[in-house]
């Protein structure tokens, strides 16, 4: 994993890749299209790169392992993307963002994989909008974008009629509903834990507790600044997204707030049910000490009892008596049932 000490004394805008590296090839795969035709070169070369889409295409360039810097570069020379940005796209730990330009809208969001309920893991994706072109920015090569790609190759949906400005809002739209699926992933484990904590709490419970606190944690404050992002676009007038585009761009802004309602109502519901675990651990531990409280209060007067005619005095006459002995035990013995009928009847036991 490259780190962020790596670009000390560096000149700003000097890219270099932070973050891991999630496969180990890079490629470009550029799909130009318009409303009538398709032309797509799925491992693009550089001097496919360098050639302009025919025509009035758009065109759209995906490139897979942002790790590959000179890769990275060499897409962004064509389109004079400014070297600040280019550093920005290489290092996979930026917070989500935007930034518009005079000639292009740079955008860095985060995906997630719920693995399991122990952890989280994040990829980067970033764009850049330009009036006839969208640059995509994947660390991995996870096909996250396939049905965008089958959607434009089958021409179904408006993507084909549409300009690049309504692809991006495409790609938004499907990495929006991929955290719907998040969101319910989360919520099964959410109900899982809620069902072990009314039923039986266990320190295994806990740990689950604070683990899924840790991962809605860490979803929440990187999906938080999204709001942020989707509301910029559709607020701020911009001549790279039509108006038309802008439409959609507003009801995006609605499920990215209800996504972010969901992790909330999570997060909530977590504090809650770690709570309610130490209620309950609290209310056990109780239990026990009332049941440590009774035995030792039915046992106190009776070890007073032993006590006393324990001790090795000559002047007892209870020590010399034949029914002594046996007069003592059922003393002892009513003692304890009529302590014991006491406790039962102020419901300790």
């Amino acid at each position: 994993m490259m780190r962020r000490s790596r670009k000390k004394g560096l000149v700003p805008g000097t890219p270099v890749h932070i973050g891991q590296k999630m496969t180990d090839i890079s490629s470009v795969r550029l799909v130009d299209f318009n409303e009538t035709d398709i032309l797509v070169t799925p491992d693009a070369a550089k001097e496919d790169i360098t050639r302009k889409p025919p025509g009035d295409m758009i065109r759209w360039a995906h490139l897979t392992g942002v790790h590959d810097v000179e890769l990275v570069q060499a897409l962004c020379k064509q389109y004079n993307i400014h070297p600040l940005v280019v550093e920005d796209l290489v290092n996979t730990e930026h917070r989500p963002k935007v930034e518009i330009h005079q000639d292009y809208i740079f955008l860095v969001l985060k995906t997630f994989n719920l693995e399991g309920k122990e952890s989280i893991s994040i990829e980067q994706i970033s764009f850049i909008l330009g009036p006839t072109y969208l640059l995509s920015f994947q660390e991995s090569d996870d096909p996250i974008f396939q049905p965008i790609f089958t959607r434009i190759e089958k021409d179904h949906g408006n993507v084909r009629s549409s300009g690049a400005d309504y692809l991006a809002y495409s790609l938004l739209d499907l990495i929006v509903d991929d955290y719907y699926g998040f969101t319910e992933s989360l919520s099964e484990h959410v109900e899982t834990l809620e069902d072990e904590v009314i039923e039986n709490p266990t320190t295994t419970t806990l740990h689950g507790i604070y683990r899924l606190k840790r991962i809605v944690s860490i979803a929440r404050r990187n999906l938080w600044p999204l709001r942020e992002i989707v509301g910029r676009l559709y607020r701020d007038p911009s001549s790279l997204i039509k108006p038309s585009t802008n439409i959609y761009m507003r009801d995006l802004y609605d499920h990215v707030i209800q996504v972010n309602d969901y992790l909330e109502g999570y997060r909530e519901a977590l504090s809650s049910m770690l709570d309610t675990y130490l209620s309950s651990v609290s209310n056990k531990m109780n239990e026990v000490m009332k049941v440590l409280t009774v035995i030792s209060t039915v046992f106190i007067p009776l070890t007073l009892i032993a006590g006393i005619y324990g001790m090795n005095f000559f002047n007892m006459p209870e020590l010399t008596w034949p029914y002594g002995y046996s007069t003592i035990l059922i003393i002892m013995t009513v003692m304890g049932i009529l302590m014991l009928a006491y406790f039962r009847k102020i419901d300790w036991i």
